[in-house]
């Protein structure tokens, strides 16, 4: 059927409104006349916003102006005003939910709080959750997104080509201007003799919206001490909240004040962060929004999982690699882990650092240091298309 005008919808984290991009392409693909609106968070906004395949970007302002029930039911209002002829909702919370149900939609599709979906045309349950048993959740979410559109719509073309993020030209501007001090500053600090080489840049995301989710930051140091080492710089990234976590993990190392140690942790936007990325050569990084930002913009990266579920949020780029110990209760998807002594963050624990260091070495050989944005964009693999290397320990 033809649709002039969707209205598609996530608004929660920054991984999660990523992991939509190729659904977003998908449906460019197969509704190439249709106007096709975003919605998400007003935070979020610049991560999307200059997407190719869609139309126009629209916000909800969930901590300000849009919070509250009556607030949602005047937003929902607006949205009923504007007629789509489809809703697709990408994200299974109760906003999102509650927003699909009662938009006036002709079609109102996709996943649902339980009762909302009464009011769906049609309701799929998103088998990537963490609440999804275990023998189910064996596809990544990019895949269950794209398998529901083709169920729901009957879509005849897949156009997956992983996650994409073009930076907003004042944020690409700004990372320029940053990436260059950082340089110069450098420079001052610590002349290149004649011929030498400029470092490569490993990224540093050692923060994560949970602590299960987050390598010991002991071993970080170690790792960030031995690249500048081994002549590599290193930058720590991050939002405000991840600032004491990179504050303490910079007290363990010796090389915290080499001119090769940067820190833009609280520092700067989602947007500048992404173009700061892509100036890199390699991340080291936890299950974060930052590591999908990174795959975004075509930085290798190694990451280690703890409590995440593997096959459904791995970052989505076959030329990365992830690390993870067999734990029985591995994925908990728990946000602090319940157990005490040697076994309390054993599943992080048991990551040593020798076997990160040794696929960081891997990696930055095979790329041969160079900047992400100098990089040719990795062919999707034929079997798991963007499926990451996983490595168990």
């Amino acid at each position: 059927m033809p649709y002039k005008s969707i209205l598609v919808i996530n608004t929660m984290h920054i991984g999660d409104l990523l992991l939509i991009t190729p659904a977003l392409r998908t449906l460019r693909a197969n509704y190439p006349q249709a106007r096709i609106t975003l919605l998400t968070d007003k935070t979020l906004a610049d991560l999307v916003r200059e997407n190719p395949c869609i139309d126009e970007c629209l916000t909800i302002d969930k901590h300000g102006a849009d919070k509250g029930l009556f607030a949602l039911w005047r937003f929902i209002c607006r949205l009923r005003a504007r007629h789509f002829d489809l809703v697709i909702n990408l994200h299974r919370n109760e906003r999102c939910s509650a927003i699909t149900a009662f938009c006036g939609a002709r079609e109102r599709i996709g996943y649902a709080q339980p009762g909302f979906g009464h009011f769906y045309t049609k309701c799929y349950p998103n088998l990537a959750m963490a609440d999804t048993p275990k023998e189910l959740a064996t596809k990544h979410q990019v895949t269950v997104h794209l398998e529901m559109l083709q169920k729901a719509l009957g879509l005849t073309t897949i156009d997956d080509r992983g996650l994409e993020m073009k930076i907003p030209a004042e944020a690409e501007t700004e990372a320029a201007r940053l990436w260059q001090k950082m340089l110069d500053e450098t420079a001052a600090a610590a002349p290149m003799s004649s011929g030498e080489q400029p470092r490569p840049v490993i990224a540093f995301n050692i923060g994560a919206s949970w602590a299960t989710k987050r390598w010991i930051d002991t071993y970080f140091a170690q790792c960030a001490d031995q690249l500048i080492g081994e002549g590599c710089a290193v930058a720590f990234f991050g939002g405000p909240t991840d600032v004491p976590i990179v504050d303490a993990c910079l007290a363990q190392m010796r090389e915290k004040n080499s001119p090769h140690c940067h820190i833009f942790t609280g520092k700067v936007t989602l947007a500048v962060l992404a173009g700061l990325l892509s100036h890199c050569a390699l991340m080291l990084t936890t299950d974060s929004g930052p590591m999908h930002i990174g795959v975004s913009q075509n930085l290798p990266l190694v990451t280690m999982f703890g409590a995440s579920p593997v096959p459904t949020f791995y970052p989505y780029d076959a030329r990365d690699v992830l690390l993870k110990t067999p734990e029985p209760c591995h994925p908990c998807g728990i946000h602090d882990c319940p157990k005490s002594g040697e076994d309390h963050m054993a599943c992080m624990k048991h990551i040593p650092v020798a076997e990160v260091m040794k696929y960081v070495h891997e990696l930055l050989e095979t790329y041969g240091g160079k900047a992400a944005r100098e990089l040719p964009r990795e062919n999707a693999d034929e079997k798991g298309r963007h499926a990451c290397r996983i490595v168990e320990l």
